[in-house]
């Protein structure tokens, strides 16, 4: 029986790293390292490392966490950010970043990184302009293999739920109707899908840099 792949999970307390602790309660293919400046609740069942650090000593707690495989799940808001763009850069660009040099550094074989449909380094939208510059970025860090999971609007248990996104999340049912061809890519998807194509993914060997849109996603965590 071979080894359990151990994923180091940053972004662990947030709406798609709990959705990937709950997916791992009872598997034997994976092992969950989870890097997180706060204590979380975790689901009744769940045998995992839950390494607590501030977030500049996470290089460190990704070389102790053993893992091949680093998911970056991070990601804050416009309005926990305090409505300013350099504070939601240092957790969105900066964080994120500084983990996949330590990825990389420490031998990891695969980064996972969730980011946003629509990711545009040239987008006038500052949001997706951010998520777009850190995916360049991500890139020329040099992890062997890199997985960009780019989902449209995530559905699930939020502890902050926007008004748009409490809007968006009552008629998407509807509205991914809609969304054909082309514009299927911006369908809402629920982040336990979205934690079930991480796992997937996992098994890809393949080095490069792959990006996944909704309908790849589905795909991927088809194979989970």
């Amino acid at each position: 029986m071979s080894s359990p792949t151990r994923i180091a999970l940053v972004g662990a307390t947030g709406l798609i790293g709990m959705s990937l602790i709950r997916l791992a309660v009872g598997r034997s293919d994976i092992r969950i390292v989870g890097i997180a400046r706060r204590e979380a609740q975790l689901p009744p069942g769940a045998r995992m490392e839950m390494l607590l650090a501030p977030p500049e000593s996470w290089p460190d707690a990704i070389a102790a966490a053993n893992a091949s495989v680093l998911v970056s799940a991070l990601g804050t808001t416009w309005k926990k950010a305090g409505k300013d763009e350099a504070a939601f850069r240092t957790v969105d660009q900066d964080l994120v970043l500084s983990c996949a040099r330590a990825a990389k550094d420490h031998g990891l074989r695969q980064m996972i990184a969730i980011s946003s449909v629509g990711a545009d380094p040239l987008s006038k939208n500052f949001y997706l302009k951010v998520k777009g510059e850190v995916e360049q970025q991500l890139g020329r860090v040099g992890v062997p293999r890199l997985d960009i999971i780019r989902p449209g609007l995530l559905r699930g248990p939020r502890e902050e739920l926007r008004p748009a996104e409490r809007l968006g999340m009552v008629a998407s049912p509807v509205l991914d109707l809609f969304l054909q061809g082309k514009y299927s890519k911006y369908r809402s998807v629920h982040a336990d899908l979205v934690a079930k194509a991480i796992v997937g993914l996992t098994r890809e060997k393949m080095a490069g840099r792959f990006v996944f849109e909704h309908d790849a996603i589905l795909r991927a965590a088809s194979r989970a």
